[in-house]
């Protein structure tokens, strides 16, 4: 799409915040639990939970691309966004079902089958990215190929892509009996209370959750204009809102903590009641065990640490294409040399980074890996200042592969091995979502960012180099928790 934005003669600035659309990747964790509470009727008695929504999604994203190929982003940049988001949203799910497959696959107290999972779910990947990716450029070069003849090809190639969960198996788990225990525990809470405070909870619940998802999509309808106001009073809204909720919370606790044992779990509920425990079985529940589990101050430090470990990386991958567009490589180029290279480096260095992420552990695999993750980005500043130069990009694509690979096998493993297996979905996607975040909404500046400096990309580089420091600091901070944490895996 880059690419495409880019021949279209779009600006950069615009292509970064073209970038916005994929927010989806950001707030997915909001619908998450309703992957770890549901399956896909009809498909979900056939495939099982996890299979039914990744076949789901798969044929989603196959029309969605279909859609695409209908849109001309030059004449109707507004049209290619909307269908571009929707494309965001399945594929944001898609991501949420198959995190959730492969950690519910492995065993919950193997570390060392967990960091391989994750060098294979890199090395997958990668090869939709890389592999995959490299398809469009090389064929866009080819004059009977069009821009829109491409994603008809990549819509065929999703529905064939369809074959693969069939052929997979199911993985079998006790998800529904933890969630039972902790539905029973909230039915005890709710039993002996108000009707009427229960429909202002819920009412609360539902109004946030879609003030929140507003907010992050950057509150669409909304005037530019008013948006510094709008801002303010939404947030305003949003933070009265969740001060009920907590303080609901709060009086249910401490009315129920001294005779929670009188209550019964499975009495009748009113269908407010019901309403506000699927809600906290479903919302609060996933988010509230994790904090329980890990302790509110390391929980909170592994979120902000997750938040900016990968900020420089997001912010050189949001501007890559268009600064070897820039300098002078071509689409077969970019093909060849970033994306197929890129595709298999990734691939081998997955495997072995995944080795030293089992032999020495998965902290030392994310200090290492960071290090030398933002080191990379300084082989793009002598890129930058040589210029079109095939075996300097070679050279840097390898490193940078290399040292992504490395660092997101111990990422993604870490992540992985901080999950529930009772809510897979929703620990994993809000961990995910949070690091995300900020590549979504601080790397779509990178173009505003390259414009400021006005072209100068050796120092765009090495700017981005500098941004992972923050992360390492905080993770030098708690490396006596999570050593620890490391420990019990």
């Amino acid at each position: 799409m880059s690419a495409w934005l880019t021949e279209e003669g779009l600006s950069r600035a615009n292509i970064g915040f073209f970038g916005f659309i994929f927010v989806a990747y950001s707030i997915n964790f909001l619908w998450s639990p309703l992957l770890d509470r549901f399956s896909v009727p009809i498909l979900g008695r056939m495939l099982g939970q996890r299979r039914s929504w990744i076949v789901l999604m798969q044929v989603l994203i196959a029309v969605c691309c279909w859609l695409i190929a209908s849109v001309n982003p030059s004449l109707d940049l507004g049209y290619a966004k909307t269908i571009a988001f929707a494309l965001a949203l399945v594929a944001a799910t898609q991501d949420i079902a198959i995190d959730a497959f492969r950690i519910d696959s492995l065993p919950a107290d193997n570390s060392r089958l967990m960091a391989a999972g994750s060098a294979m779910a890199t090395a997958g990947w990668w090869s939709g990215f890389a592999g995959l990716g490299a398809i469009p450029l090389l064929l866009v070069d080819f004059d009977a190929w069009s821009w829109k003849d491409v994603y008809v090809l990549m819509s065929c190639l999703m529905l064939c892509l369809v074959l693969v969960p069939l052929l997979a198996s199911e993985p079998q788990t006790n998800r529904k009996a933890l969630q039972a225990q902790s539905g029973a525990k909230y039915r005890a809470l709710v039993s002996g209370s108000g009707q009427n405070e229960y429909v202002l909870f819920s009412v609360a619940m539902i109004l946030s959750l879609v003030l929140i998802s507003w907010f992050i999509m950057g509150l669409p309808g909304i005037s530019t204009d008013n948006l510094s106001s709008s801002n303010t009073l939404i947030l305003g809204v949003i933070a009265i809102l969740i001060a009920f909720i907590v303080n609901t919370l709060v009086k249910i606790e401490r009315s129920s903590s001294s005779n929670l044992g009188e209550f019964d779990a499975l009495s009748p509920l009113s269908v407010a009641q019901r309403i506000v425990v699927w809600l906290m079985m479903s919302f609060i529940e996933p988010l509230a065990e994790f904090f329980r589990r890990n302790g509110v101050q390391l929980a909170l430090s592994v979120l902000l640490f997750i938040f900016l470990f990968k900020i420089g990386e997001a912010f050189l991958g949001r501007m890559s294409i268009v600064f070897y567009k820039e300098i002078g490589f071509s689409n077969t180029d970019i093909a060849l040399y970033s994306k197929l290279v890129s595709w298999w480096v990734t691939i081998v260095f997955s495997l072995l980074g995944s080795l030293v992420t089992i032999r020495y552990g998965i902290l030392k695999g994310l200090f290492v890996g960071g290090i030398a993750m933002g080191a990379s980005n300084l082989m793009f500043a002598l890129l930058a200042s040589v210029g079109p130069d095939k075996v300097l990009l070679v050279s840097a694509v390898v490193v940078d592969g290399f040292t992504s690979a490395w660092s997101t096998v111990a990422f993604v493993a870490f992540l992985s091995m901080m999950c529930s297996r009772a809510f897979t979905a929703s620990q994993y996607a809000l961990m995910a979502s949070i690091g995300t975040l900020g590549r979504t909404f601080l790397a779509s500046y990178s173009g505003v960012v390259v414009d400021f400096l006005e072209g100068d990309w050796a120092t765009f580089f090495v700017i981005t180099a500098l941004m992972v420091l923050p992360g390492l600091l905080l993770l030098y901070l708690i490396r006596h928790r999570l050593r620890a944490l490391a420990a019990e895996f």
